[in-house]
């Protein structure tokens, strides 16, 4: 295409290489799309559900999370969460549930950081208190397990990062649990129970399970380490 230069030229600059790389980026920059309210949903949306079981009900919860995948098939591609829906057999809680799914899915959508939603939820205790998963982790609410649930979503999709435990750290407590159970074995062979953590164990309040087990005057963690000697 021909353009008319309608004034004189009193000068000029050659680009270099490295100038058009970078205007090339920020033109490749200013088209990427981010999560924003307008962002229109797509026909079809993957997605997970999870199962929420818990002591106080005889029907599950389940969580369906769906996520936009924005910019895909480019190196800008990236993995959003979009809606959250809750469905149950149990509708005690339907209202509650209702307003707090489109709670939820009105931050997603607004875009930005939207991970704090995970320690909020996590903190919401229940009044007539709460309950136990199998595997020994305390749940102090529905709403903590839903937030629990999210959490392990975001993990997946890579918005959160899983905390991983060091690997000194991890040896010595696999080693004190050996010698724990080992202990606890030739004391009561008997009453030794098949269990992700010894029976006895104590509620680590670090990390909400009972995993928190007394040895060499020490009380360690063998979910997530957290010791009272450092």
């Amino acid at each position: 295409m021909t353009k008319k230069i309608g004034q004189k030229i009193v000068g000029y600059t050659v680009a270099t290489e490295e100038q058009t790389k970078e205007a090339k980026t920020k033109v490749a920059e200013s088209n990427i799309i981010q999560m924003h309210e307008k962002v229109s949903r797509p026909e079809a949306l993957a997605g997970s559900t999870y199962k929420i079981k818990t002591p106080m009900s005889d029907h599950a919860l389940y969580l369906t999370i769906n996520d936009i995948i924005l910019n895909e098939g480019t190196d800008h591609e990236l993995r959003r969460p979009f809606e959250v829906f809750i469905n149950s057999k149990n509708m005690d809680h339907f209202q509650w549930i209702v307003a707090l799914t489109r709670v939820i899915s009105a931050v997603f959508r607004k875009g930005g950081d939207c991970t704090f939603l995970v320690e909020e939820l996590k903190a919401v205790f229940d009044p007539q208190g709460g309950y136990f998963k199998p595997g020994g982790k305390f749940m102090p609410s529905l709403v903590a397990e839903i937030g629990w649930a999210i959490e392990d979503h975001l993990q997946k999709i890579g918005m959160l990062k899983k905390p991983e435990i060091p690997e000194h750290q991890q040896k010595i407590m696999d080693e004190k649990r050996a010698q724990y159970e080992g202990a606890a074995k030739a004391s009561t062979p008997a009453a030794a129970e098949a269990n992700d953590f010894p029976p006895t164990a104590e509620l680590c309040k670090k990390c909400s399970v009972k995993a928190a087990i007394m040895m060499d005057g020490c009380l360690t963690c063998l979910n997530c380490g957290d010791s009272k000697c450092g």
